[in-house]
């Protein structure tokens, strides 16, 4: 009997040891070391440069499958069944990311792209990756930017995810379970090369240039919906135009929104970029009712970013869309709402870019990166880690490597955010409402955009990581009585790593402002 205890308790103990060993391995740093840390103070104006590509990396979806109970997820039990189209015998889901799990693709409605524009002044060379996915790992990004060839000569590499909930997993947390995983490991390497080559062909594409800068700051505020008070968006449309200055044809174009793209909801099932389809192709080739133009494009290659989405900004169910031609309302998720927002989204854009506010035709690139690690207080997100489903590293006890990044050219300046931060840190109008957690006055002020320069202020949101939601401290809630008067902890903590979270990247990115000017 006790060989039999002592055997069993070997055995216990060498379970504990491997599952341990296993958890270590999931959460090891995948770069150690690695800093993107840089300075680049611009010199004299020189001649702008712009070059653009757009890349697809819309997933192979070999079965499709039938949902009997019209539920958006697959269960055989339910009467599920699945047609095969590979003739493997197994049922082969792409998951799509956002929502819920068990949310297979059944089919794709149009592509997924990793759009690129690279901005070139002569000495520092900065690209912007688009990408169609509901965010992006800063392992991954870090591993693409080891990828891109160094004749490229792209001084800074940024990829800001659209954060479209109708696309494949790229995060790990939308699979079959919770406990399951729904990337697909294949795919997020095809993507890695897609990027890849969408930078190398950015850069090969590039001309001498003019930017024409343009803005909407309110034709676009009632086509999103804050879900948390206190209600504050980041409503504004930002464009950039690049202009060929030799021919004058477009090269490609930037349209800057803070919004989920998630209109089509949660029983979508065919791939999507969801709304920026839309405005893409309206900016690019025109806006149509039926057969009729109605508005002509301006040709090139448009990258749709996000801005500031925490909060939450999204298109929600309970919020009508409007057909701008024959007013058909449109309040059901749906691709004819998805398409009615994205043709009055290109109707503003294009509107204002015949009229653009500030030409810049030379300048200089003046750019700030810094690393930095954040703690991971979410034991969710600690507990994912630990069983690799959400693959990111950690660079100490449960803490994790991140980025910010600042930089001007002339007039123009950007900001970019790993992860969907609330409006109010941005924009201001951060509160401290009875019934918070922490009884503290805002702490993440003044507002970013109030300490950026320039004229033109650019936030690109989910860039270079997927953190989650970014909270001000002051109106973090998961303890009652809540505030606002809730019944209830309001959405958004579940999904952030920590209160403490926002004044870090406010605090750093207030010390680069200061570096940058």
């Amino acid at each position: 009997m006790r060989k039999i205890l002592k055997i069993t308790g070997i055995v216990f103990l060498l379970l504990i040891a491997g599952l341990i060993a296993w958890s270590y391995s999931n959460m090891k740093d995948r770069f150690p070391g690695y800093t993107a840390d840089m300075k680049i103070m611009g010199a004299a104006p020189g001649e702008i440069k712009a070059g653009f590509a757009a890349i697809a990396v819309t997933p192979e979806v070999p079965d499709r499958w039938v949902d009997a109970n019209n539920d958006a997820k697959y269960n055989p039990k339910d009467g599920d069944t699945f047609i095969d189209g590979n003739g493997n015998g197994v049922f082969d889901p792409v998951w799509i990311a956002g929502f819920s799990n068990n949310r297979p693709a059944n089919g794709m409605h149009d592509d997924v792209w990793a759009r690129t524009m690279v901005i070139c002044d002569g000495k520092t060379r900065v690209a912007i990756v688009a990408l169609d996915a509901i965010g992006f790992m800063h392992d991954e990004v870090v591993d693409v930017r080891n990828r891109i060839a160094a004749e490229a000569g792209v001084s800074y590499a940024i990829i800001s995810s659209t954060h479209t909930h109708e696309g494949p997993d790229l995060l790990g947390m939308w699979g079959k379970s919770p406990f399951k995983s729904g990337v697909n490991r294949e795919y997020k390497n095809f993507v890695k090369q897609q990027i890849v080559k969408s930078v190398e062909t950015a850069v090969k594409n590039l001309r001498p240039a003019r930017l024409e800068i343009s803005e909407d700051e309110t034709g676009a505020v009632h086509l999103v919906k804050d879900t948390r008070q206190p209600v504050v968006f980041d409503s504004g449309l930002r464009m950039i135009r690049a202009v060929d200055k030799e021919n004058g044809t477009t090269l490609g174009s930037v349209i800057a929104w803070g919004n989920h793209p998630e209109t089509l909801w949660s029983k979508n099932l065919l791939i999507s970029s969801d709304f920026p389809h839309f405005v893409r192709e309206g900016v690019e080739k025109g806006v149509f009712h039926g057969d009729s133009l109605m508005k002509e494009g301006i040709g090139g290659i448009a990258l749709y970013v996000n801005g500031a989405v925490g909060g939450l900004m999204c298109t929600h169910p309970s919020l009508p869309v409007h057909d701008p031609f024959t007013g058909e309302e449109f309040s059901e998720p749906s691709f004819e709402k998805a398409d009615a927002q994205g043709k009055q989204l290109s109707l503003l854009a294009l509107s204002a870019m015949e009229k653009p506010v500030e030409v810049i035709d030379s300048g200089s690139i003046s750019l700030v990166v810094r690393t930095i690690h954040l703690p991971i207080k979410n034991k969710l997100f600690k507990l994912a880690a630990a069983l690799g489903i959400m693959d990111r590293g950690t660079t100490g006890w449960m803490k994790t490597r991140s980025e910010l990044s600042a930089f001007t050219i002339g007039p123009l300046s950007f900001v970019t955010i790993p992860g969907e931060i609330y409006p109010e840190i941005i924009n201001g109008g951060i509160e401290a409402p009875e019934g918070q957690d922490f009884k503290i006055d805002p702490l993440e002020i003044p507002p970013v955009r109030e300490m950026m320069p320039g004229r033109h202020k650019f936030v690109l949101g989910l860039a270079n990581d997927e953190i989650g939601y970014i909270i001000p401290k002051s109106q973090w809630d998961v303890k009652a009585p809540y505030g606002y008067g809730r019944d209830k902890s309001p959405y958004g903590e579940v999904n952030s790593m920590g209160p403490e979270t926002a004044p870090i990247l406010h605090q750093n990115l207030k010390e680069m402002l200061l570096e940058l000017q």
